[in-house]
């Protein structure tokens, strides 16, 4: 006789996985979701219940982007990881995590020229790979347009300081709680400003051949691993997205040469974008995959970008992936994990509550399944 339908055995996103020394219960991850309700960039006590909602036992969470420096800034109420008050705030959200049985890695970054002065700490110009203006962007909740002002180059002896902030934020998520990080590689920020060359207009060290586009975000791998220890630190990479204007020429073989690279460094996982996602609002056909990415890379390979549960189950069955990481819909589902075991129906997402500032709507108030009129019973 058949399994039934919602036989654990019979959906592969809802099987245990084992990363590095750490044993999830199911392959749906929480992506890392800006959410801006860090006032003044210190994170709120909403954010305990946003993340606990969205705990389950064994399951691994990566915190919303968060800032490495004061200079890091590119967008109103991020939080940040650079002051002992910021560590402080962030001790609450990880514990209620693991008092539910999650696991959570925060993501750390830098948004380099996607910034002005009014987010820089003196008012000056954000920095960048480059001193090339980026145009106005449509944020990716499809309704507003953001303002960009010239960055300012990085020099080539200020690039040690960045990669020690960096260090430093890790150091500082582990005396948080945290049970790891993921550096964000993608979506256009700084890291990424160096990697493409649609960007990266460099004549030093740290720019014009695709090992010298690397240099830097491997130098904050490196860094990172002797921080905090490479079973404690994920990437994340989108060689095929345009976020920013931030294009490559030849994305597959900048992703191959980062996977290959970051295979020296021994870390815990790489979590990348799929070549469909071009930017935060559409979707494209691409002949393009990340199998070759994935063969090539040694860790644990965390795919992301527009996933459903089918797509999500054909990705782990097929061996695309170890794990899948769900945004929006984890955003507007905070039992996730649980609908996808029952394959029961979602909530839709709203996109004009993804970025305002209230502490509940858009944020803590998407229903669980058995809160709901025609929800099945837990």
């Amino acid at each position: 006789m058949a399994a039934p339908a919602t036989s654990h055995q019979s959906i592969p996103l809802i099987t245990p996985y084992r990363i590095g020394k750490l044993d999830l219960s199911h392959r749906v991850v929480l992506a890392p979701l800006t959410r801006q309700r860090s006032y003044k960039n210190v994170p709120q006590p909403h954010a305990v219940l946003y993340y606990s909602q969205r705990t389950s036992n064994g399951g691994l969470l990566i915190a919303e982007a968060t800032g490495v420096s004061d200079t890091a800034q590119g967008y109103p109420d991020t939080p940040g990881i650079w002051t002992k008050e910021q560590v402080e705030a962030w001790k609450p959200i990880v514990d209620a995590v693991h008092a539910k049985g999650g696991i959570f890695f925060c993501q750390i970054w830098h948004v380099g020229r996607v910034s002005n002065p009014a987010y820089q700490p003196n008012g000056q110009a954000p920095i960048s790979s480059t001193d090339k203006p980026l145009k106005p962007q449509m944020r990716s909740n499809g309704i507003d347009t953001v303002q960009f002002t010239p960055p300012r180059r990085l020099r080539t002896d200020e690039i040690p300081q960045i990669v020690n902030n960096f260090r430093l934020a890790a150091r500082n998520a582990i005396e948080a709680g945290f049970d790891g990080v993921e550096i964000h590689g993608a979506h256009g920020y700084l890291l990424e400003q160096f990697m493409k060359d649609g960007v990266n207009d460099r004549t030093d060290e740290y720019g014009g051949s695709l090992e010298n586009r690397c240099r830097f975000p491997l130098e904050v791998v490196e860094a990172v691993v002797n921080e905090i220890g490479a079973d404690r630190v994920g990437i994340r990479l989108s060689p095929f997205a345009e976020y920013a204007d931030s294009i490559d020429s030849n994305p597959k073989q900048l992703g191959l040469y980062m996977v290959n690279a970051l295979n020296k460094y021994g870390i815990l996982y790489c979590h990348m974008v799929e070549p469909r996602i071009k930017n935060g609002v559409e979707q494209v056909e691409c002949p393009n995959s990340l199998v070759p990415m994935r063969k090539a890379f040694n860790g644990t390979f965390i795919a992301a970008g527009g996933y459903d549960r089918e797509d999500g189950n054909n990705a782990i069955a097929e061996n695309r992936a170890d794990l899948v990481a769900y945004g929006r819909l984890f955003l507007a589902n905070p039992d996730l994990p649980k609908r996808f075991a029952l394959n029961a129906p979602l909530n839709k997402y709203n996109r004009e509550t993804f970025y305002i500032s209230d502490p509940v709507l858009g944020y803590t108030d998407y229903p669980f399944l058995d809160e709901e009129p025609n929800g099945v019973a837990s």
